[in-house]
């Protein structure tokens, strides 16, 4: 797996080309978190957002598909004991309805074929008048795009939607969320930061 071969080098990748953003997402993202939320982290990689959030929340079920990013998140995380590791698809969430305060799921959306289906699960598993946040790395110019995805497809990985910070917000708007505020990690590559409150009908169309 793509991710399971690069979890012992991505940390120092995003230091490397990325680390203002890399560290102020995270911190942005636990701003939004109380110390009675029960978080589900979908995709936490190897815990950049995780460490963030882990001081902040009541519990924290961090989720990946790559079990060699688990294992670094695990690492990062080994000093607080509200957080557990599982492994789970992002598109089918084997999670009870309205099971969590707040899903959070950084820089994913754009390198899923169905976006909005996931999206579908998030509301899902987030309990009403919950908050769900979506981090999402965007484009400030054709030239700086061009430059990092040539750079990540040179190591296999594609994106499969682009964003614009018009766009990213036109996107949740296509999703039908309404009570929406969008933050900004500014850098070299930024990270625009979502937090939509579910007041969506939790149950699928």
């Amino acid at each position: 797996m793509f991710w399971d071969n690069i979890a012992s080098v991505y940390d120092a990748f995003e230091t490397l080309y990325n680390k203002k953003v890399y560290t102020r997402t995270g911190q942005i993202v636990a701003e939004y978190i109380s110390d009675s939320d029960t978080v589900l982290e979908c995709a936490c990689g190897t815990g950049a957002i995780s460490v963030h959030i882990a001081p902040k929340c009541k519990k924290l079920i961090a989720t990946d598909m790559s079990k060699k990013m688990l294992k670094e998140a695990e690492k990062k995380c080994k000093g607080y004991d509200n957080v557990s590791f599982k492994t789970a698809d992002i598109m089918h969430l084997k999670c009870k309805d309205s099971s969590f305060d707040t899903v959070v799921a950084g820089n994913v959306i754009h390198l899923l074929d169905d976006p909005y289906g996931a999206l579908d699960e998030f509301v899902r598993v987030c309990k009403p008048g919950g908050l769900i946040i979506i981090p999402t790395y965007i484009n400030v110019s054709k030239k700086s795009s061009k430059a990092m995805q040539d750079m990540l497809k040179g190591i296999g990985l594609e994106f499969k939607s682009e964003f614009d910070l018009f766009s990213y917000k036109a996107f949740f708007e296509g999703a039908g969320f309404e009570e929406m505020t969008f933050e900004l990690a500014d850098g070299r590559m930024p990270c625009a930061i979502a937090i939509i409150k579910n007041n969506k009908d939790t149950e699928r169309n």
